[in-house]
């Protein structure tokens, strides 16, 4: 098992910034990769970002520019800034992983973007 704990929500008035942080333990050798999902009330989980061990990302187009997700490999987190924050990027957003065909998730922290 893997178990992922966020942190770093909260609320934000637009054009503001947050940092969440993912840290992951457990069963942890070979995840691969991590990133972020986010779920809006009312709407399907969209993926955010992902990153792979290997550095590389994959962002969604919604939040190019404006979002970027670090890794540290060593210690098993991943991090996402979010710069230049929307109404729209309200939502839970949820930390997770892949473990061979497994996927697994935290319990996700919510971001508010209001004035």
């Amino acid at each position: 098992q893997v178990q992922l704990v966020e942190s770093g929500g909260g609320l934000v008035q637009p054009g503001g910034s947050l940092r969440l942080s993912c840290s992951a333990s457990g069963s942890i050798f070979g995840i691969d990769p991590m990133g972020w999902y986010r779920q809006a009330p009312g709407k399907r989980r969209e993926l955010v970002a992902t990153i792979y061990r290997s550095g590389r990302t994959n962002y969604a187009d919604s939040v190019k520019g404006r979002f970027t997700a670090s890794r540290d490999n060593d210690k098993n987190t991943v991090d996402l800034q979010l710069n230049s924050l929307k109404p729209e990027d309200t939502a839970v957003y949820y930390c997770y992983t892949q473990k061979g065909l497994r996927d697994f998730w935290g319990q996700g922290t919510q971001v508010a973007v209001s004035s």
